[in-house]
């Protein structure tokens, strides 16, 4: 018995583990979703942020990404709109370049570090908006 219960701790250690990096992710990239999308995009991703109507083009509902692309969430546009420094522009207008900003927000870790600081925020973030969709 004592036995067992080892290997069943093992087990749901590993799990935790495994598990745990991509739960982080989320709740870091909520709390960035918060702070940097949700005045536009509103605190649900519905595109109705206090902000909203004060844009010249509509603010999209970022619960439906998937919806709108078969099912699939669009990982590698959310993540070039979102970074923005790669000329990709979000919802027709300009929308801050996230990309330029956390790097710049992470100059003290140097040029490398600034960059690998600055991605991890926007796959963060682009985790959590995939964990939203409908």
């Amino acid at each position: 018995m004592k036995r067992t219960f080892s290997v069943l701790s093992a087990f749901s250690a590993a799990v935790f583990l495994m598990c745990s990096p991509m739960a982080q992710a989320e709740e870091t990239g909520q709390r960035e979703y918060m702070n940097a999308c949700a005045s536009c995009h509103g605190p649900a991703g519905l595109g109705n942020g206090p902000m909203a109507e004060f844009m010249s083009v509509k603010v999209p509902d970022l619960t439906q990404l998937s919806a709108q692309n078969d099912g699939v969430f669009p990982m590698l546009d959310v993540i070039q709109i979102v970074d923005g420094r790669t000329g990709v522009r979000g919802h027709g207008s300009e929308m801050p370049v996230w990309g330029g900003q956390f790097k710049a927000d992470a100059s003290a870790a140097g040029a490398y570090g600034g960059e690998v600081i600055a991605r991890g925020r926007i796959l963060s973030l682009a985790y959590y908006l995939q964990s939203i969709q409908k």
